[in-house]
């Protein structure tokens, strides 16, 4: 199979199930923006901890089934995908308080950074944020499930606490944002 097919050489391309829509549909944009916030991933993992790395592959896994969903015409569509489930999002909450649980309580808020591997963190959660206004922005013209939508919004504080997480395991400062007075 050739990686070029042609096919969207006018600026349209198929979504499952073979409709054709213009590659600027909010669609196309969705599943687009969360493709780039899952190969924000990629470079997150990088500088995680081992025992970490799978946490952030199983995201992964989900990210690019919620790609797939995002990409199918309708509801009523026969999805052979994983959906984003319940369960899916209690983890998320579960990997959120456990790093709660260790960090040091939040006084102020921080600039963005600490690290290499934190300064990514917080370059996937404000991918993660612009992809969950496109899909409340396609919620509102089409049929999106509401997990999705839940589970991006959880997955954006998930990669704050894990910003926040690569600094003190790397035993650095938290650079807080004091206003000026």
């Amino acid at each position: 199979m050739k990686i070029y097919t042609k096919t969207g050489d006018n600026g349209d391309t198929s979504l499952i199930g073979g409709y054709r829509v213009s590659k600027s549909d909010l669609k196309i944009e969705s599943y687009g923006t969360v493709d780039e916030l899952n190969s924000w991933l990629g470079l997150v993992m990088e500088y995680l901890p081992i025992e970490r790395v799978e946490e952030i592959q199983n995201i992964q896994y989900l990210l690019f089934s919620m790609g797939a969903q995002l990409a199918s015409k309708s509801k009523e569509q026969k999805r052979p995908f994983q959906k984003v489930s319940d369960q899916d999002i209690k983890i998320l909450e579960s990997y959120i308080d456990t790093y709660e649980a260790f960090l040091p309580k939040m006084t102020h808020f921080i600039l963005p950074g600490g690290n290499k591997g934190a300064a990514h963190a917080h370059i996937a959660r404000c991918v993660c944020r612009r992809a969950e206004r496109i899909v409340v922005q396609l919620s509102r013209v089409d049929y999106v499930d509401k997990e999705v939508l839940v589970y991006l919004n959880r997955l954006s504080d998930y990669l704050f606490c894990l910003a926040r997480a690569l600094t003190f395991w790397d035993n650095k400062e938290e650079i807080k944002w004091i206003p000026s007075k």
